[in-house]
C-alpha cells in the first residue's frame, strides 16, 4: 500500500524536477539512509511488471587546484552549496584526484588558482599534463565549468582557468557555464558565479535521475579549519622579537632572518607551511603618489563601506606595491599622457610589471579626486612567505627568510612594499600581522627511514632549513640530500653555520653546492644535477622524496628539465617515459614543489 497520505502525494506530484531532486535528498537525509521497509518496498515492486534497475544519481566531481588555499576554500563553498540542494557533490583536491578517472566522469566543477606564467598549481600538474598531452581522453560525456582565480598584476592572468577551459572543450567536454576569472579581490565574484552554477547543476541533477543522495556521501575532503582564533581575515599581532642579515656586506642581495613571537595565538604550523603577513604600505611612496595627483590625504574615499581619509586608506587597506593593467588603462583615460595612452592600448599588463604606481604618476602627475583613484586601486593583499623553522626547534616562534626587493625606476631606489616593511620599516617588540597557511603538498615523509632530496636556490632555502630542524628533533634515520645555489659562497651561503653542523652531525649525508659567480663560466642547481646524476638515480630507486623550491618562472623549470634528463639517461629511458617516470613520481607524493 502507498504509505503517503493522498493530499500530500497530490503536493508531490505539482513538484518539478528540480523540487523532486531537492527533497529526494533531503528525505533520506531525515531518514538517516535507512533502508525502505520490505511490506512497503514489495508493492511498489509489484506495480511493475518488467522493473528496470534503479537509476544513479548524478555525481559531481568539484575539483579544486590550489597554491594558496583560496580555490579550495572556494571549492568547498561549492561542494557546501551543492550538497544543501541535495546534489551528490564530493569536493577532492587535484592532488588526490587520479586523473584517468576524468574520462568516467559525468560533470565537473574545477576551481583553480594560477601560479609562475600562466601555469597550473603544483597540485594539477598532473591533470593538466594528461589534458595536454598524447594521453588525453575524449570527454563527449563530460559537462564541465571553471571558476579561475588569478592576479591581474601577472601578464597571464588566470592562465591555467584558461587553459584547463580550453583543453576540457577541445576534448569534447560541453559547457556548463562559461568560465568566470576572479582577481584578487575574488569574493564577490566567486559568489556571484557560485549561484549562477548551482541551480545549473540541480536541473542537470534532476533530468539524470532524481534519486536519493546517501547520507554523508557530499562530505569535503578539504583541510578542517584551524582551532585558533586567528587567521586571514582575523590576523595575529605577533611580535617582531628578532632580525638579522644574513647575506655578506659585499653581496649584492638582502637576505634577512626573521623570527616572530606567536606566543598566545593557538596558531600551530608544520615544516613546509607558509605564513601570511599583513603589512603596511611606505609612508613615503603614500605621500609621493598623494603629491602627484595633487591630493593632501584628508580627502575622503569608501572604502569597502567605510568612508576614511584617503592617506589612510594607501596606508592599510589599497594596494601600491603591485601594479596591474587596469590601473595602466585607468590612468592613462584620466592623466591624457599620451606615453600611457599607447601603453594602455599596447602590451599593459608588461608595462604595469615593468613600473610601479608611484613611479607612473610621478612621471605623469594629473589632479585626481579621492575617490578616483581609490577605485583605481586593489584591496591590499598579504604575502605569504615559507616559513623556515620547525616548531619542533622553534617552539611558539615562527622564522622568515626575507629576500628584500631593491630596484631603481627612472633613478629613483624603490623597495618592496612587504619586504621593506619587514626589513626596515617595523621595530623590534612592534607587531606584525600573521597567519598561517598551510602547504599540505609540501610535507616530509611519514617513514622518517625515506630518504629526501631538497633542491633550491635563494630564499628557496627555507623550507629545507624547517625540514631539518624537524627530522632532528625527530631523529629521522633517513638520508638528506641538499642541492643549494647562490651568487657567491662567501657572501651568500644562507644559513652556513647550521648546515654545516648538520653535516658534521651527519644528518646532512650529502650536499651539492652551486656559487654561480665564484667562476667565470656560471653554475646553477641544475648543473649539479646533472654532475650527481648516477647517484641520484639511486637514490630515486631507493625511495627517495624530491623537493624544490624557489622561482617558477625559471629555476623551477630548468630543474625539472634536469631531472628528466637524468631519469631518461639513468634509466634508460625515452623522454616521454621520463615525463611519465617524473609525473608518477608527482602523483605518489614523492616530487613535490613548492614554487612561487
Amino acid at each position: 500500500m502507498n504509505p503517503l497520505p493522498p493530499d500530500f502525494a497530490a503536493q508531490l506530484a505539482a513538484l518539478s524536477p528540480l523540487q523532486l531532486a531537492w527533497l529526494s535528498g533531503y528525505c533520506w537525509a531525515q531518514a538517516g539512509g535507512q533502508a525502505v521497509p520490505s511490506d512497503v518496498a514489495a508493492p511498489a515492486a509489484a506495480a511493475h511488471s518488467a522493473p528496470s534497475a534503479p537509476a544513479e544519481p548524478l555525481r559531481v566531481a568539484v575539483i579544486s587546484a590550489s597554491q594558496t588555499g583560496n580555490a579550495r576554500a572556494v571549492a568547498e563553498q561549492l561542494q557546501q552549496k551543492l550538497a544543501a540542494a541535495g546534489v551528490h557533490a564530493t569536493h577532492i583536491a587535484a592532488a588526490d584526484y587520479k586523473p584517468k578517472n576524468l574520462a568516467a566522469e559525468r560533470l565537473v566543477l574545477l576551481v583553480t588558482s594560477t601560479q609562475g606564467e600562466g601555469e597550473p598549481p603544483e597540485e594539477a600538474l598532473s591533470l593538466y599534463k594528461l589534458l595536454s598531452g598524447k594521453k588525453a581522453p575524449q570527454l563527449a560525456g563530460l559537462r564541465f565549468a571553471v571558476l579561475g582565480l588569478g592576479d591581474s598584476s601577472y601578464p597571464l592572468f588566470c592562465g591555467a582557468a584558461r587553459d584547463f577551459d580550453r583543453l576540457l572543450a577541445d576534448l569534447g567536454g560541453e559547457r556548463l557555464l562559461e568560465r568566470q576569472d576572479c582577481d584578487l579581490d575574488y569574493r564577490a565574484t566567486a559568489e556571484a558565479w557560485l549561484e549562477r552554477i548551482v541551480p545549473l547543476v540541480c536541473e542537470q541533477a534532476a533530468a539524470a535521475a532524481p534519486a536519493a543522495v546517501p547520507s554523508g556521501v557530499s562530505a569535503s575532503t578539504g583541510t578542517a579549519a584551524p582551532a585558533s582564533a586567528y587567521g586571514k581575515a582575523n590576523p595575529f599581532p605577533a611580535t617582531l622579537l628578532a632580525r638579522q642579515k644574513i647575506t655578506g656586506r659585499d653581496s649584492d642581495k638582502d637576505v634577512r632572518h626573521i623570527e616572530l613571537d606567536l606566543s598566545g595565538s593557538g596558531l600551530s604550523y608544520r615544516a613546509g607551511d607558509a605564513l601570511g603577513v599583513w603589512f603596511d604600505n611606505d609612508p613615503a611612496v603614500v605621500d609621493e603618489i598623494l603629491a602627484a595627483v595633487s591630493l593632501t590625504g584628508e580627502e575622503e574615499a569608501s572604502i569597502n563601506g567605510q568612508v576614511k581619509p584617503i592617506r589612510q586608506a594607501l596606508l592599510h587597506d589599497l594596494e601600491i606595491g603591485l601594479n596591474t593593467p587596469q590601473f595602466v588603462q585607468g590612468y592613462a583615460e584620466i592623466s591624457g599622457s599620451p606615453e600611457l595612452q599607447q601603453a594602455a592600448e599596447g602590451n599593459a599588463a608588461a608595462y604595469a610589471a615593468a613600473n610601479p604606481v608611484a613611479g607612473i604618476v610621478s612621471r605623469h602627475p594629473a589632479k585626481l579626486t579621492a575617490t578616483q583613484l581609490a577605485g583605481l586601486l586593489r584591496p591590499l593583499a598579504p604575502r605569504l612567505y615559507s616559513i623556515s623553522s620547525a616548531p619542533e626547534e622553534a617552539g611558539e616562534e615562527v622564522h622568515l627568510t626575507v629576500g628584500v626587493l631593491r630596484y631603481e625606476h627612472h633613478g629613483i631606489p624603490r623597495t618592496g612594499a612587504a619586504s621593506g616593511f619587514l626589513a626596515e620599516r617595523i621595530a623590534e617588540d612592534e607587531t606584525v600581522r600573521v597567519f598561517v597557511e598551510p602547504n599540505p603538498r609540501f610535507r616530509l615523509p611519514e617513514n622518517p627511514e625515506t630518504p629526501v632530496v631538497m633542491i633550491g636556490a635563494g630564499t628557496g632555502i627555507a623550507p629545507f632549513r624547517a625540514f631539518m630542524q624537524q627530522r632532528a628533533a625527530n631523529g629521522d634515520s633517513g638520508k638528506n640530500w641538499l642541492f643549494f645555489g647562490n651568487p657567491h659562497f662567501t657572501q651568500d651561503f644562507l644559513y652556513q653555520t647550521e648546515w654545516q653542523a648538520w653535516a658534521k652531525e651527519g644528518l646532512l649525508s650529502k650536499y651539492s653546492f652551486a656559487w654561480s659567480r665564484d667562476q667565470a663560466e656560471k653554475i646553477y642547481v641544475q648543473h649539479k644535477i646533472r654532475e650527481e646524476a648516477a647517484e641520484l638515480w639511486q637514490w630515486l630507486q631507493q625511495g627517495a622524496y624530491v623537493y624544490v623550491c624557489g622561482d617558477a618562472s625559471r629555476m623551477a623549470k630548468d630543474v625539472e628539465q634536469a631531472l628528466l634528463a637524468v631519469i631518461a639517461e639513468q634509466g634508460r629511458l625515452s623522454p616521454d617515459e621520463a615525463e611519465d617516470y617524473l609525473d608518477t613520481l608527482r602523483q605518489e607524493g614523492r616530487y613535490r614543489r613548492d614554487v612561487y
